[in-house]
């Protein structure tokens, strides 16, 4: 694979723990700024950044850390609430994360007195990715190596529980369509359900194992792309069950799968770590090679903006930003 293209990060942020996992907040919350989040191995750290693509007034990127959330467990996954809000009375901030206990925890924060958290339990094996409905927010659903994705109320009553034929590695919500559940299992198999039902209603297939992670592309919902192996995967729902489109990608195994959130032919791709460092691919449809090439110490997490072409990665106490071209 050319080189060319590699790229150090355009920002880097100084965290207080290793980062396993990172989120952009993907939905709209009434500030200016950008709220992102951070897990570590004990405790999640809510932050707000603008970039210098944002304010041409800037010298280099503005952060502020809004709360660190003890945690006191490794934290693998973290999801926003559409409820999270700063522009309330009082301010909202709102998540969920996974760890490694095999529970997930709900916290809710005025960034002032009030800072609560509920564990749900349920789950009896590691839990690899959770969503909240993106509409009110007001059920979550999480997938496990348990063979289940489990849809929970914000009191952590099950809703809805369905059976996998191998481990859950990714869930998506569709952002219009509240009843629609994208579940992908790591035997490449990717099902949409219908929550009303509770039944399947389409299925893609890799011609590949291990699938380790997939996405639903929120600019263009018939769109979803996984990586499985050492490739990655583009189906289009509404032509095949089969992929339009795979290319190798990692050679030592893919690992993440993200769509950009305002490019429908936007995505990256992340691969394992070797030799303490992971590698970012940034790739464009129109494309035949990667557009851009990054890579982190000891790499974690991918994550994109809601608004801008730029995307994050956690590492050793540190968090990285990749800015790339439309």
């Amino acid at each position: 694979m050319k080189q060319e293209g590699s790229r150090s990060a355009a920002y880097t942020v100084e965290c207080e723990d290793y980062v396993h996992v990172v989120e952009f907040n993907p939905f709209e919350s009434g500030t200016a700024d950008s709220l992102i989040a951070y897990g570590g191995n004990n405790f999640v750290v809510v932050g707000a950044c603008r970039f210098l693509e944002e304010d041409t007034d800037l010298k280099e990127i503005q952060y502020n850390t809004l709360r660190t959330f003890q945690h006191g467990i490794r934290v693998d996954a973290i999801a926003w609430s559409p409820e999270t809000k700063l522009d309330a009375l009082p301010p909202q901030i709102r998540f969920c994360t996974a760890a490694a206990d095999r529970k997930l925890r709900l916290f809710t924060s005025d960034l002032q007195a009030k800072n609560e958290f509920q564990i749900f339990e349920g789950h009896s094996d590691y839990i690899n990715d959770l969503v909240f409905a993106p509409k009110e927010g007001q059920e979550i659903a999480s997938v496990s190596d348990d063979h289940t994705c489990r849809v929970w109320d914000l009191d952590g009553n099950l809703r809805a529980c369905f059976v996998l034929r191998s481990p859950g590695m990714s869930v998506g919500w569709h952002p219009e369509d509240v009843f629609k559940l994208m579940v992908a299992e790591k035997n490449g198999t990717i099902r949409f359900y219908d929550l009303v039902t509770q039944q399947a209603i389409l299925s893609l297939t890799t011609d590949q194992t291990p699938l380790m992670s997939a996405h639903w592309c929120l600019k263009n919902t018939f769109r979803v792309g996984a990586v499985a192996g050492n490739d990655w995967f583009i189906w289009n729902i509404t032509r095949s069950s089969y992929p339009l489109e795979k290319r190798p990608v990692h050679a030592d195994r893919a690992r993440l799968f993200r769509w950009s959130r305002v490019n429908e032919d936007l995505f990256a791709t992340t691969g394992y770590p070797g030799k303490m460092t992971s590698q970012l691919l940034v790739h464009h449809l129109g494309h035949p090679q990667p557009i851009l090439i990054g890579s982190a110490p000891v790499g974690s997490g991918l994550t994109w903006h809601r608004t801008l072409p730029l995307c994050a990665m956690g590492g050793d106490h540190k968090l990285f930003f990749w800015v790339t071209e439309m």
